[in-house]
Formats: structure tokens, C-alpha cells, sequence
């Protein structure tokens, strides 16, 4: 033990011979580490941000969207403009299928909400008033809208929080007007607040009644999606193959790449978004670790220019008794503290700017969190020691072959 405590002096006290040069590969693994560090961390909010939207569902939901068949994501924008089919009698026949417990259909459209001279471009959401059975929505103020309001096409409005900051400040919004498209509204609901997702305001979204923006807005009938809970979660996927095979022999489809839709139960988004945000980790991890073998290459050259400034010295050591193993293991230990402690430096680094990553987001209303996991900090230290121990090993052993006379007579 003793011995080891004297390696570790020994090589702190020829590290502090040339402090510059210390400090500078420090800083260059350290950036290395702070990279991996912030990766992970970022990788991880934007997993759980992602997630906590998701979590607004439950496991026995099952989500239907439109899509071009054959190409697009679910839900993207250019693909729900281009199909049509998915009509209200579409709706109404999964409606009824066995195990279907609750339902809701939805669209979506962009327009001018005014009231008393305030206008603003917002997003609207058309939402069937079972929306509340299916999924976690939220009422601040007042409530939403009912089956017999949406059955009657009555124009009712649920205001997100910052549309009702922005039209009423700190007045009562319940019952007030407001008007989309030369059409007045009551106001019944003002939503709880739930910040930004996907640099986008969810507090600037207004909900009404899906047949009331079909028949008074869009002047359509087919939705974009519907979302449905069931009754046996242990038979969701049964239900998710009964509403495959009811809209393909609705639509006339018989090849399942022509499908003009797309089924999937929250289960499996979920588990999607678990891989995609794992792979995009992985991916981040590995351009930082790069990095830092880039700093191991640095660090490999700085100690092999060590032992060629340090010639004299080893020949010394090596004539009064020190043997090739004792120099193997002062410039092993020499680089595995280097490496350690830029490791540390870039630990904290790390942490701090994935704190202020986090600060930022949220001060922006974004649904961030600051998660930097114990794991992720053991395993960059780890890794840095480790990549110090490589790093070291060739100018090591160089130094250990160091011939005691030739060495001496450089001098």
C-alpha cells in the first residue's frame, strides 16, 4: 500500500513540474467527458419529454391515424392532407366494434381567434367530447364540452391557458365569446397549464367539438385520427387486428401496403420512442467518446514527449535500483491521473451545462428534465482512467526500456 501512495506522490509532483501542460490535457479530456456527460443527459430529457406526452394516454389505448400509404410517419402533416377516407361512419362502425369501451375522432386546423380586438393565430383541435374518457385532459376553469353539445354542432370552446391569458389577462373567461372564422364560441373551459413540447406551446391550443369544426370550420366529413380505450387490456391487440380489418374492408383495401391508415396502441409508441430515443443516446455517446479518444491520442503524445524530456531522470532512477517495472508504473500512473482528473472536471462540467440545458428549457415552457444518472458519471470516470491507462501504456514501456548509461550520457 505504501508503495502505491508513493507512486501516486511521485506522480503528482512530476505532473506539477509542467503545470500548463497538465492543465491543457485536462481540459481536453475534460471536454471529452463533459460532451458524454451532456449527451446522455440531453438524450434522456428529450426521452422523457417525449414520454410524459405519451403518458397523457394509458396502456389500453389504441390510436388510429391517416397516412399515404406506404410512406410518411403517423400523424405527419403532409400525410393527413392528402387522404380523406377516413370518414365519420369510419368512426362510428370501430365505435361499435367488441371490447371498444370509449371513443373519440379528431382533426385539426389553423385559425384567427378573436375577441374585443385581440386576434391570434392558434391551433385548433377538433375533439370529441368522449376525449376525457380516453385520455388525461386536464380543466382549469370550468368544464368540457358534453356528447349532447357535439351532437347539436353547439359552438363551444375550451381555451388553452396562454389563449386565455393572451384574450381575458386575469378575467373570468367562463361564458365569455370569442369568435374562429366569422363563427362565436362560448368559452366553457380554460385547460390546466402544460407548457412547451417539441418547440411548440400546447397552452396555445383551443379545443371544440369534432363535428362542430367539421359542419361549422372545415365543412368536411372524414377526421385525421380517432383514439379508442378498451375495455380487456389483455385483448387490445385482438381489438388493434379487428379495427385493421374493419377499415381495410371498408376502404376496399386488400394489400396491406395500400393501407390508407395506421393502427398502434400506446403500449407500442411507447416502446418505439423507448428505441428511437435509445438508438439517438447510443449515437450521441459514441461521437463523444470519439472525442475523447481523440484526447487519448493527445495525451499518448504529451507523455511520450515526457519521457523524452525526462531521459536523464529515468537513466538516474534506473542506475541507483529502480527496475523496468518501477518505471512502467510511474508514467502508467502519471497518465491515469491525468486522465482522471480531467475526467472529474468534465464530470462537473457536464453536470452543470446539462443543468443549465435544463434551466433554459424549462424557462422557455418546455416539458425538460435534468437527468444526469449516477451511471453515466461512474462509467465516464471509468472510461477516462481506462482510455489514461491506454493512453500511457506505449510511452510506458518506452520509458521502462530506457538503457541507465545511454540515458545518463544525454545529459
Amino acid at each position: 500500500m505504501n508503495k502505491i501512495f508513493s507512486r501516486i506522490e511521485s506522480a503528482f509532483t512530476s505532473l506539477m513540474r509542467q503545470k500548463s501542460r497538465t492543465i491543457l490535457t485536462m481540459i481536453a479530456v475534460a471536454i471529452g467527458i463533459a460532451s458524454l456527460i451532456i449527451m446522455i443527459s440531453a438524450g434522456n430529457g428529450l426521452k422523457s419529454m417525449v414520454s410524459s406526452e405519451l403518458e397523457a394516454y394509458g396502456t389500453d389505448i389504441i390510436n388510429t391515424e391517416v397516412r399515404v400509404p406506404g410512406k410518411g410517419p403517423i400523424g405527419s402533416v403532409s400525410s393527413m392532407a392528402k387522404i380523406t377516407t377516413f370518414k365519420n361512419s369510419d368512426v362510428e362502425a370501430i365505435s361499435k366494434l367488441p371490447n371498444i369501451e370509449n371513443h373519440y375522432s379528431f382533426v385539426t386546423g389553423q385559425e384567427i381567434i378573436k375577441n374585443e380586438g385581440n386576434a391570434k393565430s392558434v391551433m385548433v383541435l377538433g375533439y370529441g367530447a368522449n376525449a376525457p374518457l380516453v385520455e388525461k385532459i386536464k380543466i382549469k376553469e370550468g368544464r368540457f364540452y358534453t356528447p349532447q353539445e357535439e351532437e347539436s354542432i353547439t359552438p363551444v370552446i375550451v381555451l388553452g391557458s396562454a389563449i386565455k391569458e393572451f384574450l381575458f389577462g386575469d378575467d373570468d373567461a367562463i361564458g365569455r365569446r370569442v369568435t374562429l372564422r366569422n363563427v362565436s364560441f362560448r368559452v366553457v373551459g380554460v385547460m390546466e397549464e402544460r407548457g412547451a413540447s417539441n418547440n411548440f406551446n400546447i397552452d396555445s391550443i383551443v379545443y371544440i367539438p369534432t363535428l362542430t369544426m367539421q359542419k361549422r370550420l372545415l365543412n368536411t366529413d372524414y377526421v385525421i385520427g380517432m383514439s379508442v380505450s378498451v375495455e380487456d387490456a389483455e385483448r387490445i391487440d385482438e381489438t388493434k387486428e379487428d379495427i385493421v380489418e374493419l377499415l381495410r374492408e371498408r376502404h376496399n383495401i386488400s394489400d396491406p401496403d395500400a393501407d390508407d391508415f395506421e393502427v398502434m396502441t400506446m403500449a407500442e409508441a411507447q416502446e418505439m420512442v423507448g428505441t428511437v430515443f435509445s438508438a439517438i443516446t447510443l449515437l450521441l455517446s459514441i461521437i463523444a467518446a470519439v472525442s475523447l479518444l481523440v484526447g487519448g491520442v493527445g495525451i499518448t503524445n504529451i507523455m511520450y514527449v515526457s519521457v523524452v524530456e525526462r531521459t536523464f531522470e529515468v537513466g538516474l532512477r534506473r542506475a541507483v535500483g529502480a527496475k523496468r517495472n518501477d518505471i512502467l508504473w510511474q508514467f502508467l500512473t502519471e497518465a491515469t491521473i491525468l486522465t482522471f482528473l480531467g475526467g472529474v472536471l468534465g464530470v462537473i462540467v457536464g453536470i452543470i451545462v446539462s443543468y443549465l440545458i435544463y434551466y433554459v428549457a424549462v424557462s422557455f415552457g418546455i416539458n425538460w428534465s435534468f437527468n444526469v444518472s449516477i451511471i453515466s458519471v461512474v462509467l465516464a470516470l471509468v472510461f477516462s482512467a481506462f482510455i489514461g491507462i491506454i493512453a500511457g501504456v506505449y510511452p510506458a514501456r518506452e520509458a521502462s526500456k530506457t538503457d541507465p548509461i545511454n540515458a545518463l550520457r544525454k545529459e
